[in-house]
């Protein structure tokens, strides 16, 4: 332990931020540098008894440990600490929710330690000191497998099974990979060169990436079934829930997903992939609370929109905990992102209930129900109050979350079994096909990136496990 009162010296605080007015002007990431305030932030790490944070966080990441090194500088050891649990800690610094900070012991009567962006330091550090250098398998075992996906499950996974030996090879359907990474999360939160260098780094230590190929059309599974030892499906949940409501086919009303991919797509310099979604000069409305909605909220207002309106279907939660709601339960508190300090009106307890158009067919507006949470019969259902609203729009985009993996193609035509959710059937990460593996949303469900890491990794031990058992195939 670093302090042993650095919880009662130093209270908690995030590194600085660039202005709003600012930063809707670029893409650019728009938290800086913690610097020398890590240290004090890491002060405040009681190192307790049992560290809830380490089981609140899926990776376990050994988070007593680091913030212990950071405290008394020691970024190098810090980093070999993080690496052991977490591959892609410049990812998970953060993109992550942070679950750990939910678990913080500090939480139950102070506010928790920033570990995400202690996290984010330590990655940042390690990679200007060049301490993130090519890791080369100390032996190859003349096996292969293939990982269909490029998301963080897929990279996990893949940097796994190359440090075990396999060899290596990841398909990707789209023109770089990263998945969700690299087309999902816009870059003032995420810097793509970050993925760049990640993938850059995986290639140095000997995976492979074959980029534009759809599995299930361009190249079948049991075509990789003969071709390679083992194979992983890391598809990812990319089956956007819809909405029943009349007018959702009118022009003008888009899956969140689909904006989001389109504008990353921008800033990459990329050709587009179908008609350009533009927010410049329009009124938004998102629906959906979730880190989606607020990516789309700052993608639009960076964008140039007129302004922008989210509509969430739950009740606004407190600023505070709830009694019913303790410690070490998630809070159900109220969160403002940098989207939302961006400039944004919020609405709560709404419901669409239908999508208008004006004389010439374009998209006009949006009636909403006003709806509350009941519990009938056992299940809480959000049930219509009779009160309405009109909302005037312009473009609408739905980020209600995801259903499953999408079910055409590769799935239909290799008879995966699916479970009752839509989601890929597994047993210990087997499939219903020997040899075929499942593991991330596709598995699991629409999770968090962090989930999605955990599940790399543990499927590699998995595939690696099956892999020995094989009896021609001694590794």
């Amino acid at each position: 332990m670093g302090k042993d009162t650095g919880f009662l010296e130093f209270g908690r605080s995030l590194p600085p931020v660039r202005p709003p007015q600012e930063r809707v002007q670029d893409f650019k990431e728009h938290y800086e540098r913690f610097g020398d305030q890590a240290s004090s932030q890491a002060a405040r790490c009681m190192d307790c008894g049992v560290p809830f944070c380490n089981s609140g966080c899926p990776l376990g990441n050994r988070i007593p440990e680091f913030n212990d090194a950071v405290y008394r500088g020691a970024y190098e050891e810090a980093f070999h600490v993080l690496r052991r649990t977490n591959n892609f800690p410049e990812f998970t610094g953060r993109i992550c929710p942070a679950p750990c900070e939910a678990s913080c012991v500090l939480g139950i009567n102070s506010e928790s330690v920033t570990i995400e962006h202690i996290e984010k330091e330590i990655a940042d550090v390690a990679w200007e000191r060049g301490w993130v250098t090519p890791r080369l398998p100390v032996h190859r075992s003349g096996l292969s497998v293939a990982v269909v996906g490029s998301g963080p499950a897929g990279l996990a996974a893949a940097d796994e099974l190359n440090q075990l030996g396999h060899r290596v090879k990841v398909f990707e359907r789209d023109s770089r990979p990263g998945g969700l990474l690299t087309y999902g999360i816009p870059d003032y939160k995420l810097n793509k060169e970050l993925v760049a260098k990640r993938i850059k780094l995986l290639e140095e230590e000997g995976v492979v990436f074959q980029c534009d190929t759809h599995v299930g059309q361009d190249i079948q599974l049991e075509e990789l079934q003969e071709s390679f030892d083992a194979v992983l499906l890391a598809l990812g949940s990319k089956t956007p829930r819809d909405i029943p409501a009349p007018g959702r086919t009118l022009d003008g009303v888009h899956f969140a997903m689909d904006f989001l991919s389109q504008n990353n797509q921008l800033v990459s310099g990329e050709p587009l992939s179908g008609a350009p979604i533009d927010a410049k000069g329009k009124t938004v409305l998102v629906i959906g609370g979730g880190d989606t909605g607020s990516d789309c909220i700052g993608t639009a207002i960076r964008q140039g929109a007129t302004s922008v309106i989210q509509a969430t279907i739950g009740e606004q939660p407190p600023l505070h905990r709830a009694t019913d709601n303790p410690w070490p339960q998630w809070p159900n508190t109220l969160r403002t992102s940098s989207s939302h300090e961006e400039g944004c009106e919020r609405l709560w307890g709404m419901s669409i209930a239908k999508i208008h158009a004006d004389a010439d067919g374009r998209l006009s507006h949006v009636t909403m129900d006003h709806v509350k949470e009941e519990n009938t019969d056992g299940a809480w259902t959000f049930v219509p109050t009779g009160k309405q609203s009109t909302i005037a729009c312009d473009l609408v985009l739905l980020a209600i979350g995801f259903a499953h993996p999408e079910h055409e193609g590769l799935l239909h035509r290799s008879e995966v079994t699916l479970d009752p959710r839509g989601n890929i059937k597994t047993q210990g990460f087997q499939t219903n096909r020997p040899g075929v593996f499942a593991a991330g949303d596709a598995r699991r469900g629409q999770s968090l990136v962090v989930w999605a890491i955990a599940e790399g990794r543990r499927v590699a031990s998995a595939i690696d496990q099956w892999l020995q058992q094989q009896p021609s195939n001694a590794v």
